[in-house]
């Protein structure tokens, strides 16, 4: 984790063989958003933060934000696409699964994220539709982004995928913990997993208030 600034980077776009080769500058350089979006400082922001990203999202209400707006809590993410009949839904019930398992007072602090690889496809409408389907509470943040942000977002997770010719999506199955201020606390890989490893990584003393 040392050297998540820059060797991450280096190494998604390295397992990116085949995808845009966008070159991603290390977080700590990356410019903040416009002052009319709610965003941090970057000067108060860990080096190893995600949230200095200045790639802007749309949710799916249709409104504009940036990474920066889920500061201060902890955040589960995962990439995935709405279309996605297989591997997708495994993710988002393991991700449900983690929120039943938190006690009742840690969960009230803990947003769950779910982010497109299909920007073409998953649309505003489209996002909000798989929340109804889904379930899916106001702590459930739907984003989606440029097709070269949600690539630079791949990268700093250490994700991989690649659209194949009828529209779908090969691509790594991972949950990611985030702390408060954008830090990767955790990740795991793989379907199915067990939960307990990442319930504890939120129920960490000091993490979660």
């Amino acid at each position: 984790m040392k050297a998540f600034v820059i060797i991450l980077p280096l190494l998604g776009l390295a397992l990116l063989n085949g995808c845009s080769d966008r070159p991603v500058a290390a977080l700590s350089q990356r410019s903040c958003c416009p002052t009319n979006l709610p965003c941090a400082s970057k000067s108060t922001l860990p080096d190893r933060s995600i949230y200095q990203l200045d790639s802007l999202w749309t949710t799916d209400s249709g409104a504009q934000t940036n990474l920066a707006a889920l500061r201060g809590r902890i955040e589960v993410v995962t990439m995935f696409f709405a279309n996605c009949e297989v591997a997708c839904p495994l993710l988002v019930n393991d991700m449900k699964r983690i929120e039943a398992a938190l006690p009742a007072e840690v969960r009230k602090q803990v947003g769950f994220v779910l982010v497109s690889f299909d920007p073409d496809r998953d649309t505003p409408e489209t996002l909000r539709a798989y929340r109804n389907r889904q379930g899916l509470a106001q702590n459930w943040t739907l984003l989606r982004g440029k097709p070269e942000d949600v690539q630079e977002l791949a990268v700093v997770l250490g994700l991989k995928y690649k659209k194949d010719l009828q529209g779908q999506f090969a691509h790594s199955n991972v949950i990611t913990i985030l702390g408060p201020e954008g830090e990767i606390i955790q990740q795991q890989s793989g379907l199915p997993q067990a939960i307990e490893p990442l319930v504890a990584a939120i129920k960490q003393p000091g993490l979660s208030h």
